[in-house]
């Protein structure tokens, strides 16, 4: 049998100076919400390039979502088998 799930992920960045922020959203089917941030900091003489901060930023932000998500699994996992999870990137 094939189950087919989705899940809405949102993301807006924001610029200031040479500081570039993603705050990103993850909205599960369980009704979880799980939020978080990433940065990227250009350096002074670095040439202005808006995307490279934005997908640094974005990698970081999705990163922690990864751990975000494989803590709240682990949890899961334990309420149920009683067992400590151990779960890794």
């Amino acid at each position: 049998m094939e189950t087919l799930v989705g899940w809405h992920i949102e993301m807006e960045f924001r610029e200031i100076d040479s500081k570039t922020e993603a705050a990103v959203l993850l909205r599960l089917q369980d009704g979880t919400e799980l939020r978080t941030h990433g940065r990227a900091n250009r350096h002074p003489d670095d040439p202005e390039q808006p995307r490279v901060g934005e997908e640094i930023a974005a990698a970081r932000a999705l990163n922690d979502l990864a751990r975000q998500l494989l803590a709240k699994a682990g949890v899961e996992i334990e309420e149920v088998t009683h067992l400590r999870a151990h779960l890794a990137m």
